[in-house]
C-alpha cells in the first residue's frame, strides 16, 4: 500500500498508531487552509455552520453503515457515552456489564449509573494468558448477559491487548435479553471493517485522532432510533429545528432536528477541526479499512514463534486484531527497563497493563517488525 500519504517518520520505528496516528499531509493542509479562512469572517457564511457537520456525518455513516441522520458530532468518547448513559432504559434492569480493564472513559461513564441509580457495574475479567484466552473471554461475556442486564459496554478491539470481540454473537445475546450494546470504536473504526447495522449495535462512539487519522478533540457517536426522543447533556442552539434561519433565532423552537442531531456538541461546526476531519475520513475511505487490516496482519505474520520463544505470550491470530495486538509480558520482566531500552533504539510502542501494545499501520514495513523483534531479543538475552 502507498504510505506516502503520511509524513516520513525518519529515524524511528513507530508502531504506536493506537496511541495517536501521524497526521497525514493532506489533513494538515486542510487544517492550514481552514485556519487561513478565519482571517476573513465574511467567507464563513451561515450555510457553512451546517454543511461541514452534515458532510462529516455522511462520511462516517457510510464508513460504518448507518444513516447519517443517526450520527452526532462529539468532542470525545466520554461526551458521546454521557448522552447514552443519560438515556439508557433502566426499567427492570439492575446492572451493566463492562469488559474487564476497559478504557477509563468507558468505565467512568457507566459508573455514573451506580452513583445516581444504584445500578451495579459488573466487569467481565479477562482469563489468564494462555490457550483460548480470547475465545473464553468472549464466551464469558455472552454467558454473563442476563435479563437484568441494561447494557453491555465494550470495545470491538480491546484497547490494551487487541483482543477481538465477536460483536455479532454478543449482539444476539443482548437482543435476547433486551440489553443495549454500546461499543467504543476508537481502536477499531478506520482500521478494521465494522457494519453497525448488520451487527445490531445500539450506540457506537469513536474518537477521531487514532485510526480515523484526524485531529484531537473531535469524533462521532451513532445512536440507534431508540434514542431519538432522548434528553441531551447540553442544549446547543444549532440542534433545534429552524436554527439555520439566523434572522429568526429568537423564535425559540421546541423541537430538535431529526435523528441524533440533538446529541451534537455545541459549536459542532468547528471550521478548523471539521475541515481536517472531513479530509481524514475521505482518506480512510480511499485506503479502505479491510485493506489496512489485511496489510497489518501480513506485516506481523510469522513473528509469533519468535516472540513466544523469548517468553512473551501472543494470542492466536483469530482472536486478535492485525492493527493492534499485545505481547503479554513475563512476570519477571522489568517493564520500565524494557521501555527505556526500546526508546533508546527509537522504537515507539505503548505499555498497557501487562502488555506491550504493538499497533502498526500502512506507513510501517516488515522491517519495522524485524527491528522490534531484534530489540526484544537483545533485551531478553
Amino acid at each position: 500500500m502507498d504510505a506516502s500519504v503520511f509524513p516520513e517518520l525518519s529515524g524511528m520505528t513507530y508502531l504506536n498508531g493506537a496511541y495517536m496516528s501521524p497526521l497525514p499531509a493532506r489533513v494538515e493542509e486542510a487544517g492550514i487552509r481552514a485556519i487561513a479562512g478565519k482571517r476573513n469572517p465574511v467567507s464563513i457564511s451561515p450555510d457553512r455552520f451546517f454543511e461541514g457537520p452534515e458532510e462529516a456525518k455522511n462520511l462516517f455513516g457510510a464508513l460504518v453503515n448507518v444513516p447519517a441522520q443517526q450520527v452526532a458530532i462529539v468532542p470525545s468518547v466520554s461526551y458521546g457515552l454521557a448522552n447514552a448513559v443519560q438515556n439508557l432504559p433502566l426499567e427492570g434492569k439492575d446492572h451493566v456489564l463492562i469488559v474487564g480493564e476497559e478504557f477509563p472513559s468507558d468505565f467512568y461513564a457507566f459508573h455514573r449509573l451506580y452513583q445516581d441509580h444504584g445500578m451495579a457495574l459488573i466487569p467481565v475479567p479477562a482469563p489468564p494468558m494462555g490457550e483460548g484466552r480470547g475465545e473464553n473471554w468472549n464466551k464469558a461475556l455472552i454467558t454473563a448477559i442476563q435479563p437484568g442486564t441494561a447494557a453491555v459496554v465494550l470495545s470491538m478491539v480491546h484497547w490494551a491487548d487487541g483482543t477481538l470481540f465477536k460483536l455479532e454473537e454478543i449482539a444476539k445475546a443482548c437482543k435476547a435479553n433486551k440489553a443495549m450494546l454500546i461499543v467504543d470504536g476508537t481502536q477499531s473504526v478506520g482500521a478494521i471493517p465494522l457494519n453497525v447495522a448488520e451487527m445490531g449495535i445500539d450506540v457506537l462512539v469513536c474518537a477521531g485522532y487514532k485510526w480515523l487519522l484526524g485531529p484531537y478533540a473531535i469524533g462521532f457517536a451513532y445512536y440507534s432510533e431508540a434514542f431519538n426522543a432522548g434528553k441531551p447533556i447540553e442544549e446547543s442552539w444549532m440542534n433545534r429545528m429552524g436554527s439555520d434561519d439566523f434572522a429568526n433565532l429568537t423564535r425559540y423552537a421546541e423541537h430538535y432536528r431529526p435523528g441524533a442531531a440533538r446529541y451534537n456538541m455545541g459549536e459542532s461546526s468547528n471550521f478548523i477541526l471539521m475541515a481536517m476531519m472531513i479530509e481524514a475520513l475521505k482518506l480512510v475511505h480511499e485506503l479502505k479499512p479491510a485493506r489496512i487490516q489485511a496489510y497489518c496482519r501480513e506485516l506481523a505474520g510469522g513473528f509469533k514463534e519468535d516472540w513466544e520463544a523469548m517468553g512473551f505470550w501472543v494470542e492466536n491470530e483469530q482472536w486478535r486484531a492485525g492493527h493492534l495486538f499485545g505481547l503479554g509480558l513475563p512476570e519477571e520482566l522489568d517493564k520500565a527497563a524494557l521501555m527505556v531500552h526500546l526508546r533508546e533504539k527509537q522504537i515507539y510502542t505503548s505499555l498497557r497493563g501487562n502488555f506491550l501494545r504493538i499497533s502498526p499501520h500502512i506507513y510501517n514495513t516488515r522491517e519495522d517488525l524485524e527491528v522490534l523483534t531484534e530489540a526484544l531479543r537483545a533485551f531478553r538475552a
